[in-house]
C-alpha cells in the first residue's frame, strides 16, 4: 500500500468528540499532502518525469482501487479524501441508545475517536436539547457502533480512546470487579483488533487480553514544550517532586531528563473514607523526602479527577516553601466541582499552572483560565493511526525518550534557540 494515499482508511466520530477527531482528521490530510509533495518532488529526479506526469500516473492508480468507474475530468492537484464517517447516534426517551453508520463502510479500516470521558453537553438524536452522557452511556454508543460497523462490512476497528475507561478499577481486593480487564475482553468479543490510548492507568491490563492489541501514547514532548513556554530548564533552582508513591516512575522519569534532583510526598490515607472532592479526601498525613524551599516545583501526574490529593500536595509543598508549582497530567477529568476549587487555590497562591493535554474536552470554563495551559496531543494521534493503517513501526512514538532528552539537552544548552514542532517526536516526520 503506498504511503502517499489512504485507501481504505475511515475515521468515525463518537459524540462529544467531533472537536478532537476533527482536528485528528486534519492532521492527517496535511500529513498526506506534505508526503505526496515530498514523494513527488523525489520521484521527479529519480525518473525523469514531469511533476503533471507523477499526479497521472498517481491518479491512475487510485482510478484502478476506486470502486466506481471515474468520469470527472483528471485532477489537476492532489487529492486527499476526507477520511470522515458519518454516523447518526439516537437515544431514547426510555435511555436506550443507537448508533446508525450514514455510509458505505464495507472494507475499510474504519477507527473510532471517542473521548469517552467527556462530561460536556452533546446533541443527539432524540433530544432537542444538547444532553450530558455519562461514562456508561458512552460505552454503549461505543459498543452499538462497533456492531453496527461490523456487520456493515467494515474490514476491521481500532479504538482510538484518549481516556481508556474504567481504568482504576484494575485490581480488586475483595468481592468486586475487574472493570478495565472486562472492558477490553467485550471489545474483543466485538471484533476490536486494537486500542490506541494515553497513558493507561496500569500496563497490566494489557495481560488480560487475548487478541487484542493496547498502543499506550504518551504525551511527555508535547506536554514539555508546553512547560518549557513558561520555565527555563536550565534554571538551576527545579526540582521534580512525585506527588504519591505510584507516580514515582514517572517523575524519576522528568527528573532524569532535566537532569533536576527527585523528591516524593508520602501521604498517610483512611482508605475508609471515599474523596468526593477536593476539600474532602482521604488524607490524613503528608511527608516530604526531599527539598524544595525555594524552588520551582514540577509535578507530574497521569489522571486528575475531583483534584483534591493534587491539591492537598500543593498546599503542603506551598508550606515547606516552594516559590513556584506546576502540575502536568496527561488526563485532565477535572470531575465534579474541581474546576472551582482549583481556581480558589489558585487565588491563594498554592500554584502557579496547571498543564493539561486536550486528550479530555473541556469548555470554556476551563480554557479560558489564566492558570490552565493545553497541550494539543491530537497530531501524535493523527501519526500513529496513519503508521498503523499503512503497517509502519510506531515504535518510535511510543517510546518518545531519545527526542525528549535532545529537546531538554538543546534547550538547557542554548534557551534563547528556538523550540521544534510537536511533530519532531517523529523521527521520519512521515
Amino acid at each position: 500500500m503506498s504511503i502517499i494515499k489512504p485507501h481504505k482508511l475511515g475515521i468515525i466520530s463518537g459524540p462529544g468528540s467531533e472537536y478532537f477527531s476533527g482536528k485528528v482528521v486534519k492532521h492527517l490530510r496535511r500529513l498526506y499532502l506534505e508526503r505526496y509533495n515530498k514523494l513527488s518532488s523525489a520521484m521527479a529526479k529519480r525518473h525523469g518525469l514531469s511533476e503533471e506526469e507523477i499526479l497521472k500516473t498517481v491518479t491512475l492508480l487510485d482510478d484502478l482501487n476506486n470502486k466506481r468507474i471515474p468520469r470527472s475530468k483528471l485532477p489537476t492537484s492532489f487529492q486527499c479524501p476526507d477520511f470522515s464517517i458519518r454516523v447518526k447516534y439516537t437515544k431514547f426517551a426510555n435511555g436506550e441508545e443507537k448508533a446508525e453508520i450514514l455510509d458505505a463502510v464495507r472494507g475499510l479500516r474504519v477507527f473510532i475517536i471517542y473521548d469517552v470521558s467527556n462530561n460536556e453537553p452533546v446533541r443527539v438524536a432524540g433530544s432537542d436539547e444538547p444532553v450530558r452522557l455519562s461514562v456508561n452511556d458512552h460505552l454503549m454508543f461505543l459498543f452499538t457502533t462497533i456492531n453496527a460497523i461490523t456487520l456493515a462490512g467494515g474490514d476491521s476497528v481500532t479504538l482510538v480512546l484518549p481516556t481508556y475507561p474504567y481504568s482504576r478499577q484494575h485490581k480488586k481486593s475483595g468481592r468486586e470487579a475487574l472493570t478495565a480487564a472486562m472492558f477490553g475482553r467485550i471489545c474483543e468479543m466485538l471484533g476490536v483488533d486494537r486500542i490506541i490510548t494515553l497513558d493507561i492507568h496500569n500496563r497490566e491490563i494489557e495481560n488480560t487480553f487475548t487478541t487484542l492489541h493496547l498502543e499506550n501514547l504518551h504525551a511527555s514532548y508535547q506536554t514539555l514544550i508546553a512547560l518549557h513556554k513558561i520555565i527555563d530548564f536550565s534554571d538551576p533552582d527545579l526540582v521534580v517532586v512525585a506527588p504519591d508513591t505510584g507516580a514515582i516512575s514517572r517523575n524519576k522519569f522528568y527528573a532524569q531528563a532535566l537532569h533536576r534532583p527527585l523528591a516524593m510526598l508520602y501521604k498517610e490515607r483512611d482508605y475508609s473514607v471515599v474523596s468526593k472532592s477536593a476539600k474532602s479526601t482521604n488524607i490524613r498525613s503528608i511527608n516530604l523526602l526531599g527539598d524544595v524551599k525555594g524552588k520551582t516545583v514540577l509535578i507530574a501526574d497521569d489522571m486528575l479527577a475531583t483534584g483534591g490529593t493534587m491539591i492537598v500536595a500543593m498546599r503542603e509543598l506551598t508550606n515547606l516553601g516552594a516559590e513556584k508549582i506546576i502540575c502536568m497530567v496527561s488526563l485532565p477529568m477535572f470531575n465534579g466541582s474541581a474546576v472551582e476549587d482549583f481556581d480558589a487555590a489558585y487565588k491563594e497562591g498554592i500554584f502557579h499552572r496547571i498543564i493539561g493535554t486536550n486528550a479530555v474536552f473541556h469548555g470554556r470554563d476551563l480554557l479560558d483560565k489564566e492558570w490552565y495551559i493545553q497541550a494539543d496531543i491530537t497530531e501524535l494521534f493523527a501519526r500513529v493511526i496513519s503508521r498503523l493503517h499503512h503497517g509502519r513501526s510506531i515504535s518510535p512514538l511510543l517510546d518518545n525518550r531519545k527526542f525528549i532528552q535532545i529537546l531538554i539537552d538543546t534547550s538547557q544548552a542554548n534557551p534563547q534557540a528556538p523550540l521544534p514542532g510537536a511533530d519532531a517526536s517523529d523521527p521520519d516526520r512521515d
